[in-house]
């Protein structure tokens, strides 16, 4: 299979080099076919110019341009339609997350899981420098999710998730232009009923700049979020089952036909 990573970028100039760096060098070292696009959210430094140095060296990297208004959803739906690969891997461009892990997920896809939802808040994951006011706001979202949505997965507002793409291309058009994407992509598979995996992440907090994420501003997006999503699953989640059924079994047979010609 070959991996799509797809990293929305805003004003880091500081770490977009090294998160490259790194992630081409482990998936080069470990044989795996990818692509890398980087998309420049409106910056106002100088990340656009570090991402075209390195694309210069690296034709899997690919920068992708994005016009106001900005946004981190609006970001990773850009980048979502551009991607080729046969998965797809959101990514953080502040190295808060570990090419490792990347790798990790790539493995369980191809082994035949739609998607891979890594948590730092399980038993073998280690988080550090994460302040500590978002972690108490953390752990009280995600447990209210976790009641709200019947499910074992605890960290769904972790934006470093990997998914096969067509599951991606099932769930969507999405809507959410901000952090709230995250719940929006997750969510939306998870109650069609798609076949998930919880591993353990690494996730280092960011030694250089300051996040995007402002939670008095974020609050009323994500209640939106989870609420659209719950109404739909407790009204509509059999059709949304029904219609990835008929989609996958129509794939199968028109996989199997075009092998039989």
């Amino acid at each position: 299979m070959k991996l799509s990573i797809v990293i929305p970028a805003y004003n880091e100039q500081e770490n977009i080099g090294l998160c490259l760096d790194e992630l081409v060098g482990v998936l080069d070292s470990e044989r795996i076919p990818f692509e890398i696009l980087v998309v420049n959210d409106n910056s106002s430094d100088q990340t656009e110019s570090q991402v075209l140095q390195l694309a210069s060296l690296h034709p899997e990297i690919r920068l992708i341009r994005r016009l106001p208004p900005g946004g981190f959803g609006r970001a990773v739906r850009t980048g979502l339609e551009f991607v080729t690969g046969d998965c797809v891997v959101i990514y953080m461009a502040d190295r808060s997350d570990h090419p490792e892990d990347a790798v990790r997920y790539y493995r369980l896809l191809g082994d035949g899981y739609d998607c891979v939802f890594g948590s730092r808040f399980i038993r073998g994951a280690s988080v550090h420098r994460y302040p500590r006011l978002k972690l108490v706001v953390n752990r009280i979202v995600n447990h209210c999710i976790q009641w709200m949505f019947w499910t074992k997965f605890n960290d769904l507002t972790n934006a470093f998730k990997g998914f096969r793409t067509e599951v991606v291309q099932r769930c969507g058009p999405y809507r959410a232009c901000h952090f709230n994407i995250t719940l929006e992509i997750s969510l939306s598979a998870l109650i069609s009923g798609y076949k998930i995996c919880q591993i353990p992440v690494h996730w280092e907090g960011r030694t250089w700049g300051s996040s995007n994420l402002r939670m008095q501003e974020m609050g009323r997006r994500y209640l939106c979020t989870l609420l659209m999503l719950f109404f739909q699953r407790m009204l509509l989640s059999d059709d949304l089952r029904s219609e990835r059924k008929r989609e996958e079994k129509l794939g199968i047979e028109i996989t199997t036909k075009q092998t039989d010609s």
